[in-house]
């Protein structure tokens, strides 16, 4: 269980460093929509984490809003805009 608990609180933190970086990097409506959608793996990782550690549950409740968040990303970037 801490191996588990381990690969999900250090993916995600990974997760968001790489979409962070994609984001800074402004190459375009893809590239975003594809950061969007790693944001997204990274909350649900990051969400599981919280919740199996009983000290984390603020991470978690963070990571439901930002994976809200995120979801409206991918649906931006790359479902509605892809006629733009």
């Amino acid at each position: 269980m801490d191996a588990m608990r381990d690969a999900l609180q250090y993916y995600g933190a990974g997760a968001a460093v790489l979409a962070s970086l994609l984001v800074s990097l402004n190459l375009g409506r893809l590239w975003t929509g594809t950061a969007m959608a790693i944001f997204v793996s990274s909350s649900l990782a990051l969400i599981a984490w919280g919740f199996l550690n009983p000290d984390s549950e603020g991470i978690g409740w963070q990571n439901v809003i930002l994976l809200i968040i995120n979801a409206i990303g991918v649906w931006r970037y790359l479902i509605a805009g892809r006629g733009r």
